[in-house]
């Protein structure tokens, strides 16, 4: 797993209801699926937490069900708007979370479902796309035809999607793989997948109005869900600098922009990534990190600085309040422009 927060139990779920708990963020950062990379990055950790709590609240507002109960405040859990400070832990329900076994790359879903029951987190991603940016796993997987787009070949800039396009993929393999409809729906279980698009193409909804009311243009993200007695409710975090890709005046806002640099600055460790992908997938090895040749090296302090600044100053436009001590959002793109 290369997820950079961290989960509080404190009431555990079982199989017929939901626990509560909180998650904890931190200031690490992974690109690639490394996991926790060499250095981090002052106040991420809370930006990912200010933002999403600005999405549960609106999706909640518009009827959506969430996971999602608040952010912690001292002993208290209350609504974003209540905090003076950045919050760091967001409150929500648990469910249940099944080992998925497996045997190299062959994983038993029927096994996991049999745990699951009517109470679990879903093991997919489910992926929206309004643009094709620079860098999208997309380029690779189909061609701009299929998407009624005229063109040959990708061109070297992002590409607007007549419409969002909805794609699913594994969350608990430890290399993700998109799936088919029919593969999804069976890896989904009890939750129907056609409720979960709906769902996905709600929450891309609001997130692209959002956005575009800070300026900012939503280009992709994804999201997880739980399913509970029957229902679907949107689960992990939404609509962050993580989850999501953004862009301000032409340039990309989000975690994007670390990987882009890491390509630039480090393509021994990112091919060396790759090799380690590969030959696992070809040898049906789980852990493909164990087979890597290389490690990353940290990021340089300027390098931080700026990547620190476009996550507090973009979460302060995309939340419309001065939460964090940033820079304005044109200066924060500047400097990520100047990287």
């Amino acid at each position: 797993m290369t997820s950079v927060k961290e989960f509080r139990v404190e009431e555990p779920a079982s199989a017929d209801s939901l626990g509560r708990g909180a998650f904890v963020f931190t200031d690490d950062y992974s690109v690639f699926d490394w996991g926790k990379m060499p250095d981090s990055i002052p106040n991420k950790g809370a930006s990912l937490c200010a933002m999403g709590a600005a999405n549960f609240e609106l999706l909640e507002s518009e009827g959506i069900p969430t996971h999602y109960r608040g952010v912690v405040n001292g002993a208290d859990v209350v609504p974003l708007g209540d905090v003076v400070t950045p919050p760091r832990e967001m409150a929500i329900d648990l469910t249940q979370v099944p080992e998925l076994p497996h045997e190299g790359r062959e994983y038993d879903y029927t096994a996991f479902h049999e745990v699951a029951g009517e109470n679990y987190l879903i093991p997919l991603e489910i992926v929206f796309r309004n643009t094709v940016p620079v860098g999208s796993s997309l380029r690779g997987r189909a061609a701009p035809e299929e998407f009624g787009l005229d063109y040959a070949d990708w061109p070297d800039e992002p590409v607007d999607l007549p419409e969002p396009v909805v794609e699913f993929s594994t969350k608990y393999e430890e290399s993700d793989r998109y799936l088919s409809r029919d593969n999804a729906d069976y890896i989904a279980g009890k939750a129907d997948i056609d409720d979960l698009e709906t769902v996905a193409r709600e929450v891309n909804d609001l997130v692209t109005e959002q956005a575009a009311a800070a300026g900012l243009k939503h280009e992709d993200g994804k999201i997880e869900c739980l399913y509970y007695d029957g229902e679907i409710r949107v689960a992990d975090v939404v609509g962050t600098f993580d989850e999501n890709r953004f862009s301000f005046e032409g340039q990309q806002l989000s975690k994007e922009v670390v990987r882009q640099y890491h390509k630039r600055t480090q393509p021994e460790w990112v091919d060396a990534v790759d090799a380690a992908k590969a030959e696992a997938k070809a040898e049906g090895v789980a852990d493909w990190r164990e087979l890597c040749e290389r490690d990353p090296e940290p990021l340089s302090g300027h390098v931080v600085d700026a990547v620190r600044d476009m996550y507090t100053a973009g979460t302060n436009a995309y939340i419309g309040r001065e939460l964090f001590d940033a820079p304005s959002l044109s200066e924060a793109v500047e400097t990520i422009r100047s990287l």
